[in-house]
């Protein structure tokens, strides 16, 4: 028989929150952390808001001795290593640089790009000539794997330690593979999620696209506008989320919390085949992931109560809804009800599945779902296809036993998990 999965530590941080607590009222609040950048407006950027986790130098000492902090630059592997230690100690577990090998257990901790801020200093140094002036970190702190190389060695994790990279589904796509790696049985549990650099360099690029919203730089909290008639792209963002997830008789036999259930997913591409491209994806593809993973799951699409939707602000939004009510065969009345957590963080690029798959875990866990902020003039294509009521725009409190959770990323790419309430 193989073994249920669930849920039994969490860690996040996000542009309107560091810690479960922070983010959990700023979810209720409908509070943005979307921010003005003067760095960017001085380096021409049309889009000059962001979302930036605040992280002041006492939090960071709190989890990094100062000859750590040291020569460190690598935003994206301090948010991953603050979300997966906060996520391991909430799951009961110590951390100690003394303890014995650990292994049961597993990471698996993505990323889009690691270190462009440290990879960038590096260049510079080398272009004067200061190769001997790197310092010890340097390929550290730029690997891809860079912060599942950090987290195993705090936590001391001696079973598959990887790092995936799917673009936005990353997060989503390392639930599903730690899912999948204690459901055969190979790991008692697994520290899962992902993480995401904030900065010019990092965001240089979907700004070039014409991608990022230009329309509310005076007005940054206004400017992240999924589902909404005036969206005018995405807003950016960074952070981490992170996750513990274990076999329900290892967690039982040590009277963890359990904050809910992992029942399925799945993962697929479109091949950027019928109409699917690098940055537009497969319908078809898009609504089979969706299909498969309730199928997998073992459920009826009818039990689905709430979604967090992709949904990035961006001409795609109307499109993704559509693919939610074909797959489900649900429409209008009927639909469940759906939010994007991005209205409220931006879209936090690698990092936006993990965070949103905490923030899905926490509405399902305190049983309420968060406001979609900006979404007063709802699309007009999507009026046609759902009730705007199953958009909330104000904290709904709802009783509720399920919740979907899906990622649509650059290069065709699909993931989609599903979790329900905890019932023994």
């Amino acid at each position: 028989m193989k073994s249920r999965v669930v849920i039994t530590g969490m860690g996040v941080v996000a542009p309107n929150g560091v810690g479960i607590s922070q983010f959990t009222e700023a979810l209720k609040k409908g509070t943005s952390g979307i921010t003005f950048h003067q760095e960017l407006k001085d380096l021409n950027f049309s889009c000059q808001i962001g979302g930036v986790p605040n992280i002041p130098h006492e939090l960071k000492s709190n989890y990094f001795t100062d000859l750590q902090l040291r020569g460190f630059n690598s935003s994206g592997i301090l948010y991953g290593c603050i979300a997966g230690v906060d996520a391991w100690k909430d799951a009961g577990f110590d951390v100690n640089p003394e303890s014995d090998l650990d292994y049961d257990t597993g990471l698996i901790f993505g990323t889009g790009t690691s270190g462009v801020e440290k990879f960038r200093e590096a260049i510079y140094k080398l272009d004067d000539g200061k190769v001997k002036r790197l310092g010890s970190t340097v390929v550290l702190q730029t690997m891809a794997s860079g912060v599942s190389a950090y987290l195993s060695g705090m936590l001391g994790l001696g079973n598959q330690v990887t790092t995936n990279s799917s673009a936005c589904t990353t997060g989503t796509e390392g639930v599903l593979m730690g899912y999948d790696r204690i459901k055969s049985g190979k790991a008692k549990r697994m520290l899962v999620g992902s993480c995401s650099d904030h900065g010019p360099y990092v965001w240089g690029g979907f700004d070039a696209m014409r991608v990022m919203t230009y329309k509310h730089n005076e007005n940054p909290e206004k400017g992240s506008r999924p589902m909404s008639a005036s969206a005018s792209g995405f807003v950016p963002g960074s952070g981490a989320g992170a996750l513990v997830l274990e076999s329900l008789e290892n967690a039982l036999e040590r009277g963890a919390t359990i904050y809910a259930e992992v029942l399925g997913g799945e993962v697929n591409s479109g091949g950027q085949r019928q109409g699917g491209t690098l940055t537009a994806p497969n319908p078809e593809a898009v609504q089979r992931c969706i299909k498969n993973a309730i199928k997998n799951s073992e459920i009826n699409s009818n039990e689905i109560d709430v979604i967090n939707g992709h949904l990035t602000a961006t001409t795609k939004d109307a499109l993704e809804i559509e693919n939610w009510t074909k797959a489900f065969g649900r429409k209008h009345n009927d639909f469940p009800f759906i939010n994007s957590t991005k209205s409220l963080v931006g879209h936090c690029l690698a990092a936006a599945g993990a965070i949103e798959c905490v923030a899905s875990i926490i509405q399902l866990n305190a049983q309420f779902v968060a406001p979609n902020i900006n979404c007063e003039d709802l699309h007009s294509e999507i009026k046609t296809l759902i009730a705007s009521e199953k958009i909330p725009i104000q904290k709904l409190d709802l009783d509720f036993n399920i919740i979907a959770k899906a990622s649509f990323g650059f290069g065709d790419v699909n993931a989609c998990v599903v979790f329900s309430k905890f019932k023994d």
